[in-house]
């Protein structure tokens, strides 16, 4: 994709450019872990031991407490995915390293949730073959693909997904919507190791809550294809590069956490408030409670800004 300057009406194209060793590109990403990924660092070149002998390139923890391995190359090559895959099965074996890790670093108590580790490989090139070993691994491996620009400009994007892009929404001849059915699919295929389940969090709701948590499920998984829905310990979350939306079931009520600032918002409504200082489970700053249909209408904007805001 070329990129041009626009200067005085008149566009200059831009060149791309590369980074001068593998290390600026480590550097770039550690210092900037939470605009990427949203995720905190836990060490730089984490020794895997003398029996192992490897070193993680990044090893983070994202904002849902999961694990998260990141490699890097400055060039295309299949080796990226192969390390990445030792340290998955590595770091499974080692939980206990990590949760020391995570003590030594973080001055809070967390809670590892290990139902889902993050794998993210980062180059400026991934072949044909490397998408195709990935898919046909099944690993919880992430292929971003970068591109850096000589006036200082970056781009990051995630060329492979786990499971196939959705369709879009139309209603099936059996009742179902293939756009939640496909949701379904691939929130089973990224929990299939882990002991939380969508299903869960909708027995927690009475049964007149249950109609419309579907249809907030099914409104937030249609704004844009690359949203992944993700059930947690305490929430499902919806995500692209990040969470954008967190949903807390409870009996009476379910909680939506989004990703905005309190601050920004022109008029509060009656249903929302800042969160910024008040202890909760889901990622974001704003709280929206939602009770019956109206407040989930009212909610609609809060959402999508909450989307545009992480860059969805």
């Amino acid at each position: 994709m070329a990129i041009f300057e626009i200067t005085d009406k008149k566009v200059k194209r831009i060149k791309p450019t590369e980074f001068k060793i593998e290390k600026d590109l480590q550097n770039l990403v550690e210092q900037n872990l939470e605009t990427f990924f949203n995720c905190r660092l836990v060490a730089s070149e984490f020794s895997t031991g003398n029996l192992h002998s490897g070193r993680i390139d990044t090893l983070a923890i994202s904002e849902d407490n999961n694990p998260v391995i990141i490699e890097y190359k400055k060039v295309a090559s299949s080796d990226l995915i192969n390390q990445s895959l030792f340290y998955l099965h590595w770091i499974t074996d080692h939980k206990g390293d990590f949760q020391v890790a995570v003590n030594n670093v973080i001055q809070e108590k967390i809670e590892v949730d290990w139902s889902d580790i993050r794998v993210i490989c980062i180059a400026p090139e991934f072949k044909k073959y490397d998408l195709h070993a990935v898919q046909v691994m099944g690993a919880n491996i992430e292929l971003w693909q970068y591109k850096i620009y000589e006036n200082g400009i970056i781009s990051i994007e995630e060329v492979f997904k786990r499971t196939e892009t959705r369709t879009q929404t139309s209603i099936e001849s059996n009742g179902k919507n293939p756009v939640m059915v496909e949701a379904g699919k691939k929130a089973a295929e990224t929990r299939k190791n882990a002991t939380y389940t969508i299903d869960e969090h909708i027995d927690k709701v009475n049964d007149n809550l249950k109609e419309l948590l579907n249809e907030i499920r099914e409104y937030i998984v249609t704004l844009d294809i690359s949203i992944e829905e993700t059930p947690k310990k305490y929430y499902i979350a919806y995500k692209t590069t990040q969470n954008f939306v967190c949903i807390e079931t409870q009996k009476k009520k379910l909680v939506l956490f989004l990703k905005l600032n309190p601050d920004e918002i022109e008029k509060l409504p009656k249903q929302a408030r800042d969160v910024r200082n008040i202890g909760h489970f889901g990622t974001g700053d704003l709280e929206f409670t939602i009770k019956d249909i109206n407040d989930f209408v009212d909610s609609k904007d809060l959402i999508n800004k909450s989307l545009i805001n992480i860059g969805g």
